[in-house]
């Protein structure tokens, strides 16, 4: 049995425009200890799902409107706020994209990092700030002492990143959700934090679900990938397959994208067009109007994935025909 079994996620925004369909159909699970990877181009629903098993859609607009997520056998879809907080911060925790904004600017960091421990555990406060040491040792901040005392403005971008991971971390989670965790981060800075975020699941045996824009990063860290677009997911391969052998045109036209994939002083590759306006409901697949492969049929009914190979799935048509 999975660690996170979610069976046709659908969230919608209600806005003046209209409803937004941001979350369209999901399913996917993860395993104890294993390391999921979401790609895909902003607005793909990426981060909407995360929020959406976590219950931090801001409501209104947003709206949970179907489907299960079940953790550890309970439904955390289904459950109420209370039993959400309890199992967020505790049992899965999630580190934001931004750092400095995720923070609380008006607390000191040891403050900030204590906090999940003494909220999810029973323990005196002189205990809770054992743990937020410790934990900031273990991500690598200098100077511990000073660190628990100073605010997140004092810090530099990837020490704040280093705050949210022990945050994150220090009631020992069974998932952790990383929501793109090198987001403006220098290059350098990124190679650390991604080596911090892999070297401590393996040494505390949790899983992760990293979301993230970057193909490079998915390659180096994880174990399979699910590619979305428009709110669904248009491909799921683990992470050598998928770069060996792309089953979906997103996927590939992604890939070609990568500035690696071309020769000095050749022209950058770019998706023609723009995705679309999840406002407005269209019939087939979503990346048909961009997509140089597509042809009538791909433009009726509802796209589905389904498995192609062992392990292996695709939502695009042409190839479940065996015609691409």
């Amino acid at each position: 049995m999975s660690l996170l079994e979610v069976e046709n996620l659908v969230t919608r925004f209600h806005t003046r425009d209209g409803v937004v369909r941001a979350v369209d159909g999901v399913s996917f699970a993860v395993d104890a200890g294993e390391t999921l990877g979401i790609v895909g181009e902003s607005g793909s629903g990426k981060s909407v799902t995360a929020y959406s098993l976590l219950g931090l859609l801001p409501s209104p607009p947003g709206n949970v409107e179907g489907g299960t997520a079940r953790f550890e056998g309970v439904d955390l879809l289904a459950g109420s706020p209370a039993e959400r907080r309890a199992i967020r911060g505790k049992r899965i925790s999630i580190i934001f994209q931004d750092p400095m904004t995720a923070l609380n600017p008006y607390m000191t960091v040891g403050r900030q990092v204590a906090e999940p421990v003494l909220r999810h555990e029973r323990c005196s406060r002189n205990e809770a700030r054992q743990r937020a040491v410790a934990m900031l040792q273990l991500v690598g901040i200098q100077d511990v002492a000073e660190g628990m005392n100073a605010y997140p403005h004092q810090f530099s971008g990837g020490m704040r990143q280093r705050v949210m991971i022990a945050m994150a971390l220090v009631t020992h989670p069974r998932l952790l959700i990383a929501d793109e965790p090198t987001t403006a981060l220098d290059v350098t800075v990124q190679a650390q934090i991604l080596d911090l975020i892999k070297r401590l699941q393996t040494e505390l045996g949790m899983a992760v679900i990293l979301i993230t824009h970057d193909l490079g990063v998915i390659a180096a860290t994880c174990d399979r990938v699910l590619v979305m677009y428009a709110g669904a997911i248009m491909e799921s391969a683990g992470a050598d397959d998928l770069f060996v052998d792309a089953r979906h045109p997103y996927t590939k036209a992604l890939m070609a994208s990568l500035p690696s994939a071309h020769r000095k002083g050749e022209g950058l590759y770019t998706i023609p067009g723009l995705p679309p306006d999840l406002v407005q409901e269209t019939a087939g697949c979503p990346f048909a109007p961009r997509c140089e492969h597509a042809v009538a049929a791909c433009r009726q009914g509802r796209t589905v994935l389904r498995e192609v190979a062992p392990g292996h799935a695709s939502a695009c048509l042409r190839v479940q025909e065996g015609t691409l």
